[in-house]
């Protein structure tokens, strides 16, 4: 899977792990007592099993076509809550590939910078992670992320 495709992957799949996704709720329901209606209930115990579940079916919808719409700022916003490092993803493409237990190293960077069809100076890091974040959470948006607008330019 290429590195965009794997940063998506995280995050709709993370989005359709919460209990108010509407792309859970049989999954939300198994874990959480039988009565309970599956967008109250299960909160963080029905979480870990709809995650190891999720991440497989969110990609291959995204790339089909399928507009999915997932507060991309909601779901890194949660993850970096709970998270013991102090990670900016706002603002930082390493950071943000931290938050989503990636490798931020140069090398992915790079190979990412190579997927999004950079045409500047891989080795001006500064500018290249710059314009990565940037082309990140465009293609997101792109892709049914409901990202905010200041961190879409």
């Amino acid at each position: 899977m290429s590195i965009f495709g794997n940063i998506m992957s995280k995050i709709f799949g993370h989005a359709n792990a919460a209990p108010s996704g509407g792309a859970a709720p049989t999954q939300a329901g198994a874990a959480s007592t039988p009565s309970a209606a599956p967008s109250s209930a299960g909160g963080t115990s029905s979480s870990s099993a709809a995650a190891s579940a999720a991440p497989a079916s969110p990609a291959s919808g995204a790339q089909s076509g399928a507009k999915q719409n997932v507060d991309v700022a909601a779901v890194l916003n949660g993850l970096a809550a709970k998270n013991s490092q102090k990670l900016d993803w706002k603002h930082s493409i390493v950071d943000m590939m931290k938050l989503l237990d990636m490798d931020s190293s140069l090398t992915a960077r790079k190979e990412l910078a190579k997927e999004l069809h950079y045409s500047g100076d891989t080795n001006d890091s500064a500018a290249m992670n710059i314009w990565l974040h940037k082309q990140v959470m465009q293609k997101l948006a792109e892709n049914g992320g409901k990202v905010p607008d200041d961190l879409k330019h």
